[in-house]
């Protein structure tokens, strides 16, 4: 199942599998953190106004996302 890192359950990890067709520059942003396929990732939790910001654990590495970022990150599920 592949569904956008915004809507990721808190505790949940997955594997990135790609990017959305949104903004590109923001897309070669979101590479140049760490970004890339088959990179593990995690939703450690979500700002208590509105959910925003989303602190995403990216391997071994802590970062924090507006949902409109996250949401152009393709995570498949971890079984």
């Amino acid at each position: 199942m592949t569904l956008g890192l915004d809507r990721l359950a808190k505790g949940r990890v997955g594997r990135v599998s790609g990017f959305t067709a949104g903004d590109q520059k923001l897309v070669a942003k979101l590479r140049e953190i760490g970004f890339a396929e088959g990179d593990e990732v995690e939703l450690l939790g979500k700002g208590w106004l509105g959910g925003a910001p989303l602190s995403i654990r990216l391997n071994r590495t802590v970062i924090a996302l507006r949902k409109g970022e996250a949401a152009l990150v393709q995570v498949e599920l971890a079984e």
